[in-house]
């Protein structure tokens, strides 16, 4: 049976209520264009489940902090001395409590004046561009730049002008033709581990009268002075309206944050929608966060390993002809392409021990699919080796020498032999 007969039936046999022609033809174009004929039945997302010794490099923990018993001590701790928690909109909070100061804490840590936590750095990102954007706002995006961000334009009502991934100067001949906007970018894009020229971008936002947005998803915690981020990093913090990150990265939580300042931090917490309308974190997992934060000031030793696990694996894979040029980060991306080529890379990966996050569209185009490997700071160099071994025996298997990507490395290698020689 077909996996799109298989849900109908299920549909119909269940007590669900029936659904309507125009439901059912728009959900069976995923089931019998994607699931059947792209994926043949299966699904790329799941491969074989992982075995004990299988090494892991899906998670976003880039500090390997989730575990750690002090975190899980202050969230026990506050739910055994909480007697009267309140389930409400943060819209509610006043005087003094958990939250506020965590986000004292934060503004702080990253140099800026006041901060928000949110729900998620998906709230963040659409929340904060829905309530700052008035009519008619240009909005210059960088191509790459998360899906969120872009959710927040379109929950905006606003048109994006996106501009070429990392381009200052294409960004800049944008400005020049529409006028004064919003500049969203990530400092760290989490596709391919691209980082952000920021200090080019930031001034030609500064020079031109533009509100600068960065998404610290993927460098808070991790990059910076006691991991500070990258706007704290390059000193940029008078010329940053707003730095967002979510913290389910290196902080290994469930929230989001929005830094600024405090006069815009009032208007954002009583106009954003999500703000509004979802309810605040619970103080445990407020005082899991504030731990945490309490951890990542002190990580240096892991922040330096962390950056030496990546460091190490980037250059092992590029001699081994992989192309991960974009990658300059903890984030590092194996482009099969196709997402049947995809699922071929994905199955030999796995067989062999090693795991990898699927990417496909709409994270990515639709014929740029692409295995992540998410490198953290607990990575061994056995482990690693034992990665770069694996990327080493499947490089026929998986066609690697035919893959768009590398063919891209190709002709960038040719083209700067043609040049020298010129």
């Amino acid at each position: 049976m077909k996996l799109s007969q298989a849900h109908a039936t299920q549909s119909c046999t269940a007590d669900n209520a029936v659904e309507p022609n125009f439901l059912r033809t728009h959900v069976d174009v995923y089931f019998r264009e994607r699931v059947e004929k792209t994926w043949n039945g299966g699904h790329i997302m799941h491969g074989i489940a992982p075995g004990e010794d299988a090494i892991m490099l899906v998670s976003n923990d880039y500090l390997s902090l989730a575990d750690r018993p002090e975190i899980a001590r202050a969230q026990i701790d506050k739910l055994a001395d909480s007697d009267n928690t309140m389930v409400m909109s943060a819209v509610y909070l006043h005087g003094e409590n958990a939250q506020d100061d965590f986000e004292a804490d934060m503004a702080a840590w990253m140099g800026l004046e006041s901060s928000l936590l949110c729900q998620s750095g998906y709230a963040a990102n659409v929340g904060l561009i829905q309530s700052i954007s008035a009519p008619e706002t240009p909005v210059y995006i960088d191509m790459m730049a998360h899906a969120s961000l872009w959710q927040g334009v379109q929950a905006a009502g606003l048109t994006p002008r996106p501009f070429r991934h990392n381009s200052a100067s294409h960004l800049a001949s944008q400005i020049e033709r529409h006028g004064a906007g919003l500049v969203i970018i990530d400092s760290i894009y989490s596709t391919n581990g691209s980082v952000a020229p920021l200090a080019e971008i930031v001034d030609a936002a500064d020079r031109t009268g533009c509100v600068m947005i960065v998404d610290e998803s993927h460098s808070l915690g991790t990059h910076g002075p006691n991991g500070a981020g990258m706007v704290a990093e390059l000193g940029l913090q008078s010329k940053v309206h707003f730095v967002t990150a979510s913290l389910a990265k290196a902080f290994a939580g469930r929230a989001g944050l929005i830094a600024c300042s405090d006069r815009l931090r009032q208007f954002i917490k009583y106009n954003a929608f999500p703000a509004i309308f979802s309810s605040a974190l619970l103080p445990a997992e407020v005082a899991g966060l504030a731990k945490t934060l309490d951890l990542i000031r002190d990580a240096d030793i892991a922040r330096r390993r962390l950056h030496a696990n990546a460091t190490y694996l980037r250059t092992a894979l590029d001699e081994l002809g992989y192309n991960v040029s974009d990658s300059q980060s903890q984030i590092v991306a194996l482009e099969a392409g196709a997402e049947q080529q995809t699922m071929v890379l994905r199955d030999a990966l796995e067989a062999r021990g090693v795991f990898g996050s699927v990417f496909c569209a709409p994270a990515t185009a639709a014929k740029r699919s692409l295995i992540r490997l998410s490198v953290n700071a607990a990575l061994t160099h056995d482990q690693l080796d034992h990665v770069i071994t694996v990327c080493g025996e499947i490089r026929e298997m998986v066609d690697m020498a035919n893959w768009p990507s590398t063919k891209r490395r190709q002709r960038s290698e040719d083209a700067g032999m043609a040049s020298r020689a010129g």
